[in-house]
């Protein structure tokens, strides 16, 4: 499966979002942007009226939010894939239904502590799943390795499935995670903190030996 290395995109203004940008300019394709609301984590980011540069990129979106559903109904058009938190999802189905009418992929994202098993009568309907690899809401947050056994099951159960991890990703954790069987790797500190974000992505890249 093709592999590929997501920058993780946080941001509590314009300004900061704006410099993000600035330093990522064209090192990558895809981009993951965090949606917190301060409820569902204890963190804020891109929870304004952002605004995001002419279309160069592609967007996934990971809502850790506690209305993923009214997120996707007021803000699906800037996006080409979203991700929901399974934990905040009150009808799975009707999410599913709704982001593909659209035209968009959809994924669940599984905390640390939600058993992956939660989500096996939705594996035919999503595109993806994104396994967090950390307690969410933070850049820099402690890996957690034990979350590779819930990769392996659920690369066992779907061998043609897209699996992301996020959280802690980095160049001795992203092998880990890699043989486990992700093939999507969302880096949020070790690429955006860097003073160049291109350096970063490369080492990472040379970590999984992507095509």
């Amino acid at each position: 499966m093709k592999k590929i290395i997501i920058p993780a995109v946080i941001a509590k203004t314009q300004k900061e979002l704006d410099d993000i940008f600035f330093r990522i300019k064209d090192s990558a394709r895809l981009l993951q942007l965090d949606i917190m609301d301060g409820k569902f984590v204890p963190n804020n980011s891109l929870d304004f009226d952002f605004r995001l540069p002419e279309k160069k990129y592609l967007y996934e979106v990971h809502l850790m939010i506690d209305d993923p559903e009214s997120w996707v109904d007021e803000n699906w058009e800037r996006v080409d894939a979203v991700i929901a938190h399974f934990e905040s999802v009150k009808n799975p189905e009707r999410i599913i239904e709704s982001v593909k009418a659209k035209g968009k992929k959809i994924a669940f994202a599984l905390n640390p502590e939600t058993d992956a098993d939660l989500i096996l009568n939705y594996l035919d309907s999503i595109d993806q799943v994104l396994i967090m690899t950390v307690n969410p809401g933070f850049y820099g947050s402690k890996f957690l390795p034990e979350m590779s056994d819930k990769i392996r099951r659920l690369r066992k159960l779907r061998p043609d499935l897209d699996i992301e991890v996020d959280g802690g990703i980095k160049p001795d954790t992203i092998e880990e995670v890699c043989e486990a069987g992700a093939n999507m790797f969302v880096s949020g500190s070790y690429i955006i903190n860097s003073d160049d974000v291109k350096e970063r992505i490369r080492i990472l890249e040379q970590k999984i030996k992507t095509d």
